[in-house]
């Protein structure tokens, strides 16, 4: 699988995210590495089996198992920190005080350069919907030298695999055509 094969199952009415998918996946704001993680973290917060399956495969190479690895760990934190932290931005009272008591280890050393994985959480967190994530990611980013546009660009390619991963989904539910 590839990102052409997932291009090929979307339905005639998601043409737009198949040229999306297609832009992106050329872009050249990104280096390699910080394109290819993205699309890897980006793609396991989506949850969605077929979508990870091509962009993993799709990527693969271009990342070291390094990268790899701290991409999925990207995702991974970021699935637990977005709750805990959107939670503590919802609700009024002493949380956002008290310690986390949650470990996260990875976040100190990815494994790879700490603004591409900063990077990788941003997308994660743009699309876990975590706010005070997003903001936080986004400001170590700026703060590191990535561009306003190289942000853009990380979370457009989040949103654009949620949106694949979701008309995939909602086309298989659907029976729609060009779905697999």
């Amino acid at each position: 699988m590839s990102i052409e094969s997932l291009k090929d199952r979307l339905p005639d009415y998601a043409k737009d995210l198949k040229l999306n998918l297609g832009s992106l996946a050329n872009d050249i704001t990104l280096s390699p590495q910080q394109l290819a993680g993205t699309f890897v973290a980006s793609a396991l917060a989506a949850r969605n089996d077929d979508v990870t399956r091509a962009i993993v495969a799709e990527y693969q190479s271009i990342l070291s198992p390094e990268a790899l690895d701290a991409a999925k760990a990207a995702a991974a934190i970021m699935g637990m920190n977005n709750i805990y932290y959107r939670f503590v931005h919802m609700v009024e009272g002493d949380y956002a005080k008290m310690p986390a008591r949650l470990r996260m280890n990875v976040i100190g050393r990815p494994g790879v350069e700490k603004l591409d994985f900063e990077l990788w959480a941003l997308a994660v967190s743009a699309i876990n919907g975590c706010g005070m994530c997003v903001e936080s990611h986004e400001r170590v980013v700026r703060e590191g030298g990535l561009s306003a546009e190289q942000v853009q660009t990380a979370v457009r390619i989040a949103a654009t695999v949620h949106a694949v991963a979701v008309t995939l989904e909602g086309a298989r539910t659907l029976g729609d055509a060009g779905t697999n």
